[in-house]
């Protein structure tokens, strides 16, 4: 059988790259923290992740500066992680932003991703976009998503925390559980 041999309309590579995850959101593990009233807990997150409209006013700073602001992003809700926040780029000053020519990635729930990082500064990412994302994911399209761990991001105008990750961007906000993904030890989630 082909590598690249479809089952629907899912290449076979990505059939196996969605199916190899065990944790669902279905059941959550016993390691997991015990949400409080108010918090939600990551483990209960669906895999395959879903999108969740947010209305919050979420900002993205640097040094000062407002790179993006809305109350209209969309949150990706996944297992195990934090949720990540895109923004429109109708919602950005793409003028403080550069596209990274030379770096891409796969996300087999999203699709292929562009890097984007400061003008000011083009050799670090802060930044990432699906151009065309799997239909699943259309609404992400001509958004943008940011990470917490190089720049000032809020909810609400609480500063979030970043997920301890050089990969992963999940925005962690008071209202969360873990543990997250992204630590020591959490490479197989």
């Amino acid at each position: 059988m082909s590598q690249n041999k479809k089952i629907g309309n899912i290449p076979n590579w990505l059939k196996r790259a969605r199916d190899h995850w065990d944790n669902t959101g279905s059941k959550r593990p016993a390691f997991a923290v015990v949400p409080k009233k108010g918090q939600r807990s990551v483990w209960d997150f669906p895999r395959p992740p879903v999108l969740e409209k947010v209305n919050q006013l979420v900002q993205v700073k640097h040094q000062g500066k407002t790179i993006a602001k809305t109350r209209n992003a969309w949150a990706v809700l996944e297992t195990a992680s934090p949720p990540t926040y895109y923004i429109s780029k109708s919602d950005i000053d793409m003028s403080m932003l550069a596209q990274v020519v030379d770096k891409t990635s796969m996300c087999e729930w999203k699709g292929s991703a562009m890097y984007w990082a400061l003008s000011t500064r083009t050799d670090q990412p802060v930044a990432w976009s699906y151009p065309n994302p799997f239909p699943e994911f259309e609404p992400l399209k001509n958004h943008l998503a940011f990470y917490p761990q190089n720049l000032d991001c809020f909810i609400d105008k609480v500063l979030v925390k970043a997920q301890a990750s050089q990969f992963y961007a999940g925005w962690i906000t008071p209202d969360l559980t873990g543990p997250f993904k992204g630590e020591k030890g959490t490479e197989h989630w």
